[in-house]
């Protein structure tokens, strides 16, 4: 169709840059460029066996039929089980819903709720989909900068400072993407003080990376610091991160019953159901033995100790040690203005990040893309080998510049 004109909904967004960033590493892989590709945001751990188990036996039972809209009854009580577990929350069957990855939950939670210019925050750094999400559905992201010295975290002046008449949702992460930074109770507690203030703000509470948790105490959750804010937040999670379930695409959210039934009811005109058996691996993962998830964690914060402490030893680059989730966002504000062998001037981040791809092979992803610069995204879901190749190429692209 020569004369296909894409609708304005999708010419006001842009295609995901981690996405972009990752295919153009696969790109120059299969061009036979030697590339350390440090995008993607997937672990390198396989499904555990006994999950793929699981999703077989539904298979021989022949569970490969249509579900319910919102999921199969089993997978639903497993993710009201595993809020109860770990979380302390208790949640009703028609207060949860199911859909192909969290993305898509987050994406209707959007659409059925935001139109005509409703205002959304978004603390930045934020993950890169946010504000194209909110735009896609007629929406104004208010972007937030959340500086370092912040600990990349939104601070109850900022919300009050953000906050008007027609905000419609605060967007929180944590642990964040792309810093891995995540809140105190206490914290979360002085941000629902100045969320109760503002009755008609609901809370879209982004905890895909809450089972990647480094530190002693336990993580936590805005809901669970603030009960009080229980009817006017989406708590949003899934299988992909913590469970190594990325292409079984299930997430899920928990939040009051008419959000939820909204939820539901574009999803029936939009993709029917999820996958019946990706819904049965995910039900097994929730309700199982957790060893997978705590042993998996345990690399994952290896691989951050050997990834910080390499390079925070980089002149001109420092690193802040992430709280959980599998990401690295160091700041490379000392490399800014200096000079590349070639004699091109490293001017912003995305200058930067490309002098790496094209220098010494190592695929990154701009500050710019998550809302904050001078930084570069690294992903640490991958082989300590392949992290301690990017340090040492990383490294000596930094040395080499004058």
């Amino acid at each position: 169709m020569t004369n296909f004109v894409a609708a304005s909904r999708v010419a006001r967004i842009k295609i995901s840059p981690s996405t972009a960033a990752a295919a153009r590493a696969r790109e120059l892989k299969a061009a036979g460029k030697d590339i350390v590709d440090m995008t993607v945001g997937e672990p390198d751990f396989d499904t555990p066996e006994n999950v793929k188990a699981a999703a077989h036996a539904a298979i021989d039972r022949g569970e490969t039929k249509y579900t319910a809209v919102n999921g199969t009854p089993a997978l639903r009580k497993a993710i009201i089980g595993d809020f109860q577990r770990r979380l302390s929350l208790q949640y009703a069957d028609n207060e949860i819903c199911v859909g192909g990855g969290a993305k898509q939950i987050l994406f209707l939670a959007l659409m059925a709720s935001v139109e005509n210019g409703a205002e959304v925050i978004v603390p930045a750094p934020y993950w890169v989909s946010y504000p194209d999400m909110v735009i896609a559905n007629d929406g104004k992201p208010v972007i937030v900068e959340c500086p370092q010295e912040q600990g990349f975290k939104l601070t109850p002046e900022a919300l009050e400072k953000a906050i008007t008449p027609k905000t419609l949702w605060l967007i929180l992460n944590a642990p964040s993407n792309p810093t891995g930074a995540a809140y105190t109770r206490q914290e979360l507690e002085a941000l629902g003080e100045v969320l109760l203030r503002h009755p008609h703000v609901f809370i879209l509470s982004d905890d895909i990376y809450d089972q990647v948790w480094f530190r002693d105490e336990p993580m936590t959750t805005l809901v669970a610091a603030v009960p009080a804010l229980k009817d006017r937040v989406l708590l949003t999670n899934g299988v992909s991160k913590s469970y190594a379930m990325t292409g079984w695409r299930i997430g899920y959210a928990a939040g009051p019953a008419p959000l939820i039934a909204a939820i539901n009811k574009l999803q029936s005109q939009m993709s029917s159901c999820p996958s019946s058996v990706s819904q049965a691996a995910a039900a097994y993962a929730l309700s199982a033995d957790q060893t997978f998830v705590h042993d998996s964690v345990k690399v994952y914060k290896d691989r951050r100790d050997y990834a910080c402490a390499r390079l925070n030893a980089i002149p001109g680059l420092s690193c802040q040690v992430p709280d959980g989730a599998f990401y690295l966002f160091p700041n490379c504000a000392g490399v800014m203005g200096r000079t590349t062998p070639e004699g091109r001037v490293i001017e912003t981040d995305l200058d930067f990040v490309l002098y790496l791809l094209d220098g010494v092979g190592v695929a990154a992803l701009q500050g710019a893309a998550y809302g904050l610069s001078p930084y570069f995204r690294l992903s640490i879901a991958t082989s300590l080998e392949a992290i301690r190749q990017a340090c040492d190429r990383i490294e000596s692209a930094v040395r080499a510049l004058r």
